[in-house]
């Protein structure tokens, strides 16, 4: 099974209201099992919502409010959902696919805090861990990982 960002799928849940569509993935999508999530509405946060990025370990919005909390507590949400899928399908999280440069699905660059596009090395903390339980993860822009 396949975790993938709903954003990346064209579910419009991207904080400002939008998606990412990835035509790659929604072909992908037509041949293997896949789970949708965002990490961030399920930690309760309002779509559209101010974007975050994180600061010092910290996740926090462009209107100086601290999300960290709400970004963990969706990524434990999502982790969960998707552990539960697998388990009911026999099958084990193979690949997640989430959207880069993100404070919750970013892998390897994330935005540095400054909400001026500067990329520095990290991950978001959804990804981070699915990294600490063994899962691989990818972004959208690794189209030819496998």
């Amino acid at each position: 099974m396949y975790l993938i960002s709903a954003c990346l799928a064209g579910v419009n849940c991207k904080y400002n209201g939008s998606n990412n569509e990835c035509g790659w993935i929604k072909d992908l999508m037509k041949d293997k099992e896949c789970l949708l999530v965002c990490p961030e509405e399920l930690g309760k946060l309002s779509t559209p919502r101010p974007p975050s990025e994180i600061i010092n370990g910290k996740a926090i919005d462009k209107n100086g409010k601290n999300v960290t909390d709400n970004l963990i507590y969706g990524a434990e949400k999502a982790l969960e959902k998707a552990e539960k899928r697998a388990a009911e399908l026999g099958q084990e999280i193979e690949l997640a696919i989430l959207k880069s440069n993100s404070p919750s699905c970013g892998s390897g660059k994330i935005y540095d805090g400054t909400f001026t596009g500067t990329l520095i090395d990290g991950d978001g903390i959804f990804a981070e861990i699915l990294k600490k339980k063994g899962i691989t993860v990818i972004t959208e822009k690794q189209e030819d990982y496998k």
